[in-house]
């Protein structure tokens, strides 16, 4: 994980630098469904990189690498609304077609597509565990172990970006972005517990074979665009992030 790690941000160092018309800077956070705020770790996000197939609609790519607070688990017998999963690092790169709609000189894009995500240097959150598996057995005190099997995940998501020229060299940009995805994340091990005065001294056995990471939740970011004038049209999506 180290090397992919380093290489991750060699690529997105390597190519943010080659950019030299329309780079820009913006910061992207993430709010997760049952998880935590996160937030990006700049420099090393590129979005925005695309080829026009007509004046209106053009296809963009790019990757961003998020500091994840934490992340919700789905598909498990035992419910939580916090984040189940805790801090990690995970690498998005989303591919979406874009429609491009004019309003004066500001540009309205609306975008769509699917999306991969790997998160590497995983935690797991056993304070929250503990008290969703108390929760499940109506006991006051629990203490699990458990080990984690990591996989790639895949998703959906759809957006809007609006892209304002302050002047003829700079604009903002404000963009938001629903996602919708999940990776296989089984969990095997054990928990023991009970109520203070009948503690079960057997250990009870995990087998969350299903157990998925939860990628659903909002993304939203605000930049600054810098050109070298003429406007919003789609030499735009070379941009840093």
């Amino acid at each position: 994980m180290r090397k992919f790690f380093a290489f991750a941000i060699l690529w997105l160092s390597s190519v943010s630098i080659s950019l030299s018309q329309n780079v820009g800077i913006s910061f992207s956070y993430f709010v997760p469904r049952n998880g935590d705020f996160s937030t990006p770790i700049s420099p090393f996000s590129l979005r925005g990189i695309g080829v026009n197939l007509n004046k209106y609609m053009a296809i963009e790519t790019g990757a961003s690498l998020y500091r994840m607070s934490g992340m919700g688990l789905i598909d498990l017998p035992i419910e939580s609304s916090r984040s189940l999963l805790g801090p990690n690092f995970t690498i998005l790169v989303p591919v979406e077609l874009v429609f491009q709609l004019p309003i004066g000189k500001s540009q309205f894009d609306i975008k769509g597509g699917g999306f991969f995500f790997y998160g590497f240097d995983q935690n797991l959150n056993y304070g929250n565990i503990d008290r969703a598996i108390k929760k499940l057995q109506n006991w006051e005190v629990v203490n699990s172990t458990l080990t984690y099997e990591n996989n790639p995940g895949f998703g959906i998501h759809a957006g809007f970006e609006l892209t304002i020229p302050v002047t003829d060299q700079v604009s903002v940009s404000l963009e938001t972005n629903y996602l919708m995805g999940a990776a296989k994340f089984p969990l095997t091990g054990s928990y023991s517990g009970g109520n203070l005065n009948s503690l079960i001294g057997q250990p009870v056995a995990v087998d969350y074979k299903d157990a998925k990471i939860d990628f659903t939740g909002l993304e939203f970011s605000i930049g600054l665009i810098f050109g070298s004038g003429g406007g919003t049209s789609r030499s735009k999506p070379k941009r840093r992030r």
